[in-house]
């Protein structure tokens, strides 16, 4: 996806902080529009084709993760949360809602770019694996089929199973490596583009989140099984 063919919405109480971001991400190319909080948001996704919503948490009012809950799983449009430093709990919250990233303030611009390109790429068309078949393929989870190249997961009954950018790749990552342990950081690798911090937890959020959707029984998962010490397995005959 090219970025002039990109339309972001930055929802943010902070006039600077809009003004700020859509200045940046305007020069870049990107299609910028703001909202001040989540009655604006909602006019704008009403009347505009928004391709990534970047959303502050603490709004006054309806907050971020209030607007992210309205959402969800209606409007699969990813998002990238903006939290205050630090705020673990509000972060973890967003994840397991259905976020697909999170940045903290004060925002790092290139950052937030590499971010957005990051979450766009997942919700792009897959890129084909030269050595792996079912990298265009379709895999089974469970009661449900991802068909890769259409980026689409559907029960026997054609009803779609809404995902996330995010959880769209993890699923993807665990098809193109069947019966092999991935450790976080090869997950995170293939998954998320991003390096590695042995304090963030999200891999294990979203794959909680990936298991109560796919899972008969989530506290004893069978399809995304965990291997302890090493990381987790995709073992479709569960």
């Amino acid at each position: 996806m090219n970025t002039s063919d990109t339309h972001i919405l930055v929802c943010d109480d902070e006039q600077d902080v809009r003004e700020m971001v859509q200045e940046y991400l305007g020069k870049r190319g990107y299609d910028v529009s703001v909202a001040a909080n989540a009655d604006e948001l909602r006019i704008v996704l009403v009347d505009q084709a928004i391709d990534l919503i970047i959303l502050d948490i603490n709004m006054p009012g309806e907050d971020g993760l209030a607007v992210l809950r309205s959402l969800r799983p209606d409007n699969m449009v990813p998002v990238v949360m903006l939290t205050a430093a630090g705020d673990v709990v509000d972060r973890i919250v967003g994840l397991e809602m259905g976020a697909d990233d999170y940045l903290g303030k004060p925002v790092d611009l290139r950052e937030l770019e590499a971010r957005i390109k990051a979450v766009l790429r997942r919700k792009g068309t897959p890129e084909s694996v030269a050595d792996n078949s079912t990298a265009t393929g379709d895999a089974r989870f469970g009661d449900y089929m991802l068909n890769i190249e259409a980026a689409r997961m559907t029960a026997e009954d054609g009803t779609e199973l809404p995902l996330t950018a995010m959880e769209f790749s993890l699923l993807k990552a665990f098809a193109q490596n069947k019966g092999r342990v991935l450790n976080r950081d090869q997950i995170l690798e293939q998954a998320h583009d991003r390096s590695w911090d042995p304090f963030d937890r999200s891999i294990d959020i979203r794959i909680s989140r990936l298991r109560r959707k796919i899972e008969a029984n989530p506290e004893k998962p069978r399809i995304i099984r965990t291997v302890r010490g090493l990381g987790y397995v995709y073992d479709p005959d569960g």
